[in-house]
């Protein structure tokens, strides 16, 4: 099971949101490529990249700290925030980043998002963000009536890489993976499925990791680092020991 390191960029800065609201961000450092290599010695090979103004415009407006970072990082970066065109997509991957995350997009202009799933193989990740099992766009700010599992079964023959499913009622409080959904959204689609949205600790990973066979490909985690209230080096052996 991959763990997915966060950077969550907000004016060029290190930030995590609480509940993804842009008001009520922590920041922990103003050099993201910085950032990128602490979670590189520490033996991280995924990077789980967003650009948190960029979700909120609809376009990149963190580009030159995303340039950093892929610069620095020798592993492989996955990044979200605002790609909702063909040139986005296209730029992003010519920059050297190995996944892209399309949320807002695959819900409003599904067939652009299962086009660029089948131009770029496993290159894709569908975000499916989640509030009370609806889906939720537009940097979270909207809530949609499409429930979860609605959005991840359109994607099934698409030909995506990944689910990104993050609880948005615990992401950014250190409260827990939501682990019933979670596992539940594995459980009823065909496409391996990343979990993020409250990781507190060892237990979560641990947890996790014993549904890996069930589809759980990777966890992402924040706040949870940031704090010191999990070690990426254990979390990275744990994912790696229980597959």
């Amino acid at each position: 099971m991959i763990i997915f390191p966060a950077i969550d960029l907000k004016g060029g800065q290190v930030v995590r949101l609480a509940e993804g609201d842009m008001d009520r961000a922590t920041i922990y450092g103003d050099n993201p490529a910085a950032q990128a290599l602490i979670f590189a010695d520490a033996g991280a090979e995924h990077l789980h990249v967003v650009d948190l103004d960029g979700s909120f415009a609809g376009e990149s407006r963190n580009r030159a700290a995303v340039e950093a970072i892929v610069a620095a990082f020798p592993g492989y970066v996955q990044l979200g925030g605002g790609i909702r065109d063909v040139a986005a997509v296209e730029g992003w991957f010519d920059l050297g980043v190995a996944r892209v995350v399309m949320g807002s997009a695959a819900l409003k202009n599904p067939d652009f998002v299962k086009d660029m799933a089948r131009e770029w193989e496993n290159g894709i990740v569908v975000a499916v963000d989640a509030k009370d099992g609806m889906v939720a766009t537009e940097g979270w700010a909207e809530v949609s009536d499409v429930p979860v599992t609605d959005l991840a079964r359109r994607f099934e023959d698409a030909g995506v890489a990944s689910l990104l499913f993050t609880d948005i009622g615990r992401d950014g409080l250190l409260k827990g993976v939501n682990m019933a959904a979670t596992v539940d959204l594995a459980r009823r689609v065909d496409i391996p499925v990343i979990a993020s949205g409250g990781v507190k600790g060892l237990d979560d990973i641990h947890m996790l990791a014993l549904h890996a066979h069930e589809g759980i490909e990777g966890v992402i985690t924040g706040r949870a680092l940031y704090e010191g209230r999990l070690d990426l080096a254990a979390a990275i052996a744990m994912g790696a020991r229980e597959t």
